[in-house]
């Protein structure tokens, strides 16, 4: 049974790092960051930010991060995901509303399947359009063991 849900849990994991990799080469393909009429924005930005460099040696298991948003739209979210070997061992979501932003944007480098070892991460700033998500801007970096 608990090996069933955690191959459960991995397969839904590895199908929302799919859906990060496409959505922005889709968007990409349409000419723009999304269908008309969306409140999406080409000038929005992500930055990381360390808040707890443990070794002072730059984004790595164990460290605390967040993400400052550049001229941020109405409602945005910010999702954050890290594989290794192509299997996401982490993900983080919070949305940027100036109410709880700096309560829940902080983001720690570890999971109960990220035990330690560098991983590939991809933030993802997107908001809702309807019931679609529109991709505004995405910032990739690798975390080091």
């Amino acid at each position: 049974m608990e090996t069933t849900k955690l191959a459960t849990r991995r397969a839904l994991f590895a199908a929302a790092a799919a859906i990060l990799v496409l959505a922005p080469v889709a968007l990409a393909a349409k000419g723009g960051n999304g269908p008309k009429g969306s409140n999406s924005t080409s000038s929005s930005s992500l930055t990381l930010q360390l808040v707890t460099d443990v070794n002072n040696d730059g984004p790595s298991w164990g460290d605390m991060v967040r993400f400052s948003v550049s001229n941020p739209p109405a409602d945005p979210n910010v999702e954050l995901l890290c594989s290794q070997n192509d299997t996401v061992v982490y993900s983080s979501q919070t949305g940027y509303l100036a109410s709880t932003w700096p309560l829940t944007g902080d983001m720690v480098l570890k999971s109960q399947d990220w035990s330690g070892g560098p991983a590939s991460c991809t933030a993802r700033l997107y908001v809702f359009s309807g019931a679609k998500t529109t991709t505004l801007a995405t910032l990739s970096f690798s975390a080091t063991a």
